[in-house]
């Protein structure tokens, strides 16, 4: 995928000798953890306990094998398409081609832009402030371009089959498992990485509502899924502390002064594999560095809270604007999670498909008309 004339590592410079380094006793602490393994169910049709045990202890698992070879070819083709109607530059309107670029015509903020090999929000006060150290930037290539797409949000509104992915029935029993039967729909985006291109994306927790609620707990901001195209190292993938999760607002500028460094000792990557799916706590402590290497990472991204953490809540944030969320909006945001399991019932008729609880004696139908409906759809997001 993409131009293999800029496929080459880059050089990290200096600290390139500790960087390999770290990457490999990364690998081997995240190894060691014991969270990772197929989507299992135990006796009574629900998730098993290890796997959730394993969740809360850690702040993420790694589900092996979740998306099979055809999906992945769907969603590839897909997300080659994306590529290339990509505006050729911020604020265009038409892509290399000419045609109307990728989200031209849409009120919300879809497409996130960084310098290659950047870090655009570390120590800024942008997404409230909650990236205060920037992460280390190398020196891209002479040929780079001057700035490149390193996520787009809305993503459902553009791939039918990263929707398709959205309405997995086995994530979204993982999903009920974690948030309850009534779990709320967050957000969902894709993350691209390009090989000597990638941008950073420094140390954070993700929420900004709830830290200091007198019922926050371990689960109060909600998590994301993480579905990998073609899987992701040390060297391309996010990277998380442990259990950082449990512990309440961490004081990051102060986690790394202390270690002297942004490769933080305790962190540890998510490795996965083509078609694996890790679940990410949002509240644990992670980030991603650029990618100097030579592998792309494309990460589509389902983020998911519990009801109670969104219903009645006054959010806001990056991904929309200050609002109270009425059960009317959740139901309205709803509709793309009711959409795409049908979407996927479609394109897998051997599949039982999802039964969402919040939607019981609803019909949902995947067509042209539901497809335009999901237009800025995003706008809606319950961001917490």
């Amino acid at each position: 995928m993409g131009d293999p004339g800029h496929a080459a590592a880059v050089d990290y410079g200096p600290e390139e000798q500790a960087m390999r380094a770290y990457c490999e006793e990364g690998a081997q602490r995240a190894a060691a953890l014991g969270n990772r393994g197929p989507i299992r169910f135990g006796a009574d049709g629900r998730i098993h306990r290890d796997i959730l045990d394993a969740y809360w202890r850690c702040g993420f698992y790694v589900f092996e094998g979740v998306l099979k070879a055809d999906e992945l070819a769907d969603i590839e083709a897909d997300i080659q398409d994306i590529l290339e109607r990509l505006p050729v530059r911020r604020g265009a309107p038409v892509d290399r081609k000419g045609r109307p670029a990728l989200g031209a015509d849409l009120e919300a903020t879809t497409l996130y832009w960084a310098r290659p090999l950047g870090d655009p929000f570390g120590g800024t006060e942008l997404a409230g402030g909650r990236h205060p150290v920037k992460m280390f930037e190398p020196k891209a290539a002479a040929d780079a371009p001057e700035e490149v797409v390193y996520l787009i949000l809305g993503s459902v509104q553009f791939s039918e089959a990263v929707l398709r992915a959205y309405g997995h029935p086995h994530l979204l029993a993982v999903a009920a498992a974690v948030n309850g039967d009534d779990f709320a729909p967050f957000n969902e985006g894709i993350f691209i990485k390009e090989p000597g291109r990638g941008a950073s994306v420094a140390w954070h927790q993700d929420g900004l509502t709830h830290w200091n609620s007198p019922d926050w707990d371990q689960g109060s901001h909600g998590f994301n899924f993480m579905a990998q195209l073609y899987g992701c190292t040390p060297a391309n993938g996010v990277w998380v502390v442990p259990g950082s999760h449990k512990t309440g607002k961490a004081d990051i500028r102060a986690i790394v002064a202390a270690a002297g460094t942004e490769r933080l000792p305790d962190a540890v990557p998510i490795v996965c594999a083509p078609g694996d799916v890790a679940i990410t706590n949002r509240q644990v402590v992670h980030g991603s560095f650029a990618n100097t290497s030579r592998d792309w990472r494309v990460t589509l991204n389902f983020g998911f809270h519990r009801r109670k953490s969104v219903l009645g809540v006054l959010g806001g944030g990056l991904h929309n604007a200050p609002a109270v969320y009425d059960a009317a909006r959740i139901e309205e945001r709803s509709r793309a999670l009711g959409f795409a399991i049908d979407a996927r019932r479609q394109r897998f008729p051997d599949e039982i498909p999802y039964v969402y609880q919040p939607h019981a004696g609803k019909t949902f139908h995947w067509d042209a008309a539901a497809k335009a409906s999901l237009k800025d759809y995003n706008l809606l997001d319950l961001s917490i």
